[in-house]
């Protein structure tokens, strides 16, 4: 993480330096994260990216341990509903800076409210049905908010993706840029809605998300609960 005296925090999903893989560690420490961000109120406006050439792509499906069991479950329900209530609670914009392929968490990105992203860009939902569980942590809300029911079911469905033109003539991301120009493009955005007054950038984003926070709130309840039990279900297939 690192902010400039502007109030600007950018947050770079990274592991060892380079492209992030998404982990258990990964899994526990963005909730709690989010909650330091949003604590800190000279935090005005929060930007997410990835590194190198793709946002997120790759997960380490065993190091969020064993998701068959009950007490594994417990912790990742608790961590996955905290991560996107956070997210989408966040007392300041969010702008995410996609920086390539998201085929992993796509929803932390498309969840801000102005989601720039790399012509080489491509969102898709890699992990669930692979797995073999639902995808009720956030990311069904996610897609259905910014792609629309139909789109999002037979997406999901099919596990289909989309890219960068048509997350944006579907309305899902706001510029396609090239590469090297989508962190500079949030970053300058992100100053300037910085330099607004303090109280309207709090409290602008607050009043835009309320639909969303209350999806969010019911929807990862019960989405989450029915992707452990189909986790559960994993230890007995044969």
């Amino acid at each position: 993480m690192s902010r400039t005296t502007e109030g600007v925090l950018t947050v770079r999903f990274h592991t060892d330096g380079g492209p992030a893989t998404f982990t258990g560690e990964m899994h526990t420490d963005f909730p709690r994260a989010l909650y330091e961000i949003g604590e800190d109120r000279d935090n005005r406006v929060l930007v997410l990216t990835g590194t190198g050439d793709r946002f997120m792509t790759d997960i380490d499906g065993a190091s969020l341990g064993d998701i068959t069991k009950p007490a594994t479950w417990d912790r990742l329900y608790a961590e996955g509903r905290r991560v996107m209530q956070r997210l989408v609670d966040l007392e300041m914009p969010v702008i995410a800076a996609v920086n390539g392929p998201a085929s992993v968490h796509s929803e932390y990105a498309l969840i801000a409210d102005i989601v720039v992203v790399a012509s080489s860009t491509v969102f898709s939902d890699a992990p669930h049905l692979t797995f073999g569980i639902v995808p009720g942590d956030g990311v069904q809300i996610v897609w259905e908010e910014v792609l629309g029911s139909s789109r999002t079911r037979y997406l999901t469905l099919t596990q289909g993706s989309f890219t960068a033109k048509q997350a944006e003539r579907w309305g899902a991301v706001a510029e396609v840029l090239a590469l090297d120009k989508v962190l500079p493009r949030a970053q300058h955005l992100a100053k300037e809605l910085a330099a607004k007054p303090h109280l309207l950038t709090r409290y602008v984003p607050i009043t835009l998300r309320q639909r969303i926070s209350r999806r969010m709130a019911g929807g990862t309840q019960v989405g989450m609960a029915f992707e452990g039990l189909t986790a559960a279900d994993l230890a007995y297939q044969k």
